[in-house]
C-alpha cells in the first residue's frame, strides 16, 4: 500500500498548537506541500480525530498536559500490533526536564522539532513520519493477507487428509478382495500426489522468489511449450468441462529459456482459468509472433476481477474471490511463481478483466530469439529403463510405518530388503549383511544421516555401497550437503516412484 493508496483520513496530519495563529500557519504550510492536514482546536478534537485514523500527529509541548496525556495514552497504549503512530513535538529550544523526557517516552514514537524551526525542515519530518505510517500500513495489510493464505493452506491440505485417513481406517476394520483394495490405495497415492504438489507450489515460490533457482536455459519453440502446457493442465480443463481453443502461428515462435519452467508458467495459468471459470466455460490460449518479442495469453469467461485484485494479482497470498464451497482449490501462489519466472526470464505478465463476472485476460511476453544459436541443444526426453531386481537392501528411517512402507514396495518390486531405525543399528547391520543398495533417511535420532554415510563409506563391507539419501529437505544445500558425505541420489519424501525406478535403473 502506497501513501497515495491510504484513506484520506489515514494520511491526514493531526496539527494541535495551543496557539490558533501558529496552528494555522503550519497548515498553510503543509497545504503547500499538498499534504493532508486537520487543525484541531481542542484536546478533546484531537482525540475525537486520533480515532477515526491519522499518519501523524504534530503537537506543540505546551499542549502535552496532563489532562491531554490522560486522555490519549490508552488509545496509544490499545495500538495493534502493526501500528506506530508518528508523533512530531514542536520542542522549546534547550527544553530538556525530566518531566518532559518521561512524557516523550510514554508517547512512544516521538520525534522533536526544535523551535524556531524551518518550513522544509518541518515538511520534510511530516514526510517522512507518513512515509513510516504508509509502511505500517503495509505490514497491516501483509498480515492480513498472511493470515488468509495460513487458513487457506490449513483447508487445501486437510482436503486430502481426509479420504487419506478414511481409506486407512477401512483398510483396518473390513475385509476387501482384491479390487477394492486397489481401489481404496489409488485414493491414498492420488491424494498424497496432491498433497505434494501443494507443498512443491510452495518450495518452488520460495526458491523462485529468493532468486534460489538456476535457468537451464536451451532454444525453444514456443509451439512447444504450449503443447506440453496443454497436456499438463488437460486432466483439469476436461474435469471441468471447458471448451479450451488453442491458436499457434505456422512458424517457429523461438524463445532462449528454460523449457520445464516456462511450461510451468502457461500450465499455471490455464490451470487458474480452469479453476476460475464456471463449468463449460471457454478458454482460449493464443500464441502470437511479433518481430522481437513472443506473446503467449490465456483469456477465459470466468468470474473476472475487479481492479482491487488486478492490482495485486501477482502478489504472494493474494487470490480471488472464492465460492463459498472453495471449489477452485489451490494455495494462490501460482502467479506469483508466474511473475518471478517471467521475470527471470527477461520478460513481463500482464492481467487484465473487463469487471467481476466478465472473465480474465493474463499476457506473457518474452523476449524471441531471432538468431539460432548453434551451441544450445534441444533437452532429450529420458525415460527410465526397467529397473534390476533382486538386490539386497538397507532401509533405515525412524519413521517405523515409512520403513516398513518402502521395505514392503521395495520387496514387491523383487528386491531383499531389510529395515532398521537407528543409525548404530544399521552400521551393524550393514557390517554383516553388506547390502548392495542403501536407503537413508537424513533426521535419524542417534545420528544425523550425512554422518551414517561417511561411516558406511569409511567401512569395506559398505564402501562401494549405493547409498540414496530419502529426506523431507530438497534444497540446493541440502543436496550439495549429502553430495558431499558420499551419497550418490537425493531423493525427497514423499518418495516418487517414478524417480525410486530411475535410480534402480541406473545401478550398475
Amino acid at each position: 500500500m502506497t501513501l497515495l493508496a491510504m484513506s484520506f483520513v489515514e494520511r491526514r496530519v493531526l496539527v494541535y498548537t495551543p496557539t490558533g495563529k501558529d496552528g494555522m500557519l503550519i497548515a498553510k504550510l503543509l497545504e503547500r506541500a499538498d499534504i493532508e492536514r486537520q487543525v484541531c482546536r481542542a484536546a478533546s478534537e484531537v482525540i475525537e480525530e486520533l480515532e477515526r485514523g491519522a499518519g501523524c500527529i504534530l503537537i506543540a509541548d505546551d499542549a502535552l498536559t496532563k489532562e491531554f496525556m490522560k486522555a490519549v495514552t490508552p488509545l496509544l497504549k490499545e495500538q495493534p500490533t502493526w501500528s506506530d503512530l508518528p508523533i512530531l513535538v514542536l520542542s522549546k529550544r534547550g527544553l530538556n526536564s525530566s518531566e518532559m523526557r518521561s512524557i516523550y517516552l510514554e508517547l512512544g514514537n516521538v520525534t522533536l522539532l526544535e523551535r524556531p524551526v524551518q518550513g522544509v525542515t518541518l515538511v520534510m519530518a511530516v514526510i517522512s513520519a507518513l512515509r513510516g505510517r504508509s509502511r505500517q500500513y503495509e505490514m497491516r495489510e501483509i498480515d492480513r493477507r498472511k493470515d488468509e493464505f495460513l487458513a487457506m493452506l490449513a483447508h487445501e491440505l486437510r482436503n486430502p487428509l481426509a479420504p487419506i485417513g478414511a481409506a486407512s481406517d477401512l483398510l483396518r476394520v473390513a475385509q476387501f478382495d482384491p479390487i477394492r483394495i486397489q481401489q481404496t490405495s489409488e485414493i491414498i497415492a492420488r491424494q498424497v500426489k496432491h498433497m505434494t504438489s501443494l507443498i512443491d507450489d510452495l518450495l518452488d515460490a520460495s526458491r523462485v522468489s529468493r532468486g534460489l533457482v538456476k535457468l537451464e536455459r536451451s532454444q525453444v519453440d514456443a509451439r512447444q511449450l504450449v503443447s506440453s502446457a496443454v497436456e499438463q493442465a488437460r486432466p483439469l480443463i476436461d474435469a471441468r468441462r471447458h471448451r479450451l481453443t488453442v491458436r499457434t502461428p505456422p512458424e517457429a515462435a523461438m524463445i532462449h529459456g528454460d523449457q520445464k519452467r516456462l511450461i510451468q508458467v502457461i500450465s499455471n495459468l490455464l490451470n487458474n482459468a480452469s479453476k476460475y471459470s464456471p463449468e463449460g466455460s471457454n478458454i482460449m490460449l493464443s500464441l502470437d509472433v511479433e518481430l522481437d518479442k513472443v506473446i503467449i495469453s490465456v483469456a477465459d469467461d470466468g468470474i473476472g476481477m475487479a481492479q482491487a485484485t488486478i492490482d495485486h494479482v501477482f502478489e504472494m497470498f493474494t487470490q480471488a474471490e472464492r465460492t463459498s464451497d472453495r471449489s477452485q482449490g489451490g494455495l494462490g501462489i501460482g502467479l506469483a511463481l508466474v511473475k518471478s519466472l517471467v521475470e527471470q526470464h527477461d520478460g513481463t505478465v500482464s492481467a487484465s478483466s473487463p469487471g467481476i463476472g466478465k472473465g480474465s485476460q493474463f499476457a506473457v511476453h518474452l523476449p524471441r530469439l531471432t538468431k539460432p544459436q548453434a551451441h544450445d541443444v534441444p533437452d532429450k526426453l529420458v525415460s527410465a529403463a526397467a529397473a534390476v531386481t533382486g538386490l539386497r537392501m538397507l532401509v533405515v528411517d525412524d519413521n517405523v510405518d515409512a520403513a516398513h512402507m518402502l521395505s514392503l514396495l521395495l520387496d514387491a518390486m523383487g528386491h531383499e530388503t531389510m529395515v532398521e531405525h537407528t543409525a548404530k543399528s544399521a552400521l551393524e547391520r550393514a557390517r554383516k549383511e553388506m547390502p548392495e543398495v542403501c536407503l537413508l533417511d537424513i533426521g535419524l535420532p542417534d545420528l544425523d544421516g550425512n554422518d551414517l554415510a561417511k561411516q558406511l563409506r569409511a567401512q569395506p563391507e559398505t564402501a562401494h555401497s549405493i547409498l540414496v539419501a530419502i529426506t523431507g529437505y530438497g534444497q540446493e544445500q541440502d543436496r550439495k550437503k549429502t553430495a558431499e558425505s558420499g551419497f550418490d541420489h537425493h531423493l525427497v519424501k514423499p518418495v516418487n516412484m517414478e524417480d525410486l525406478l530411475r535410480v534402480m535403473s541406473e545401478l550398475p
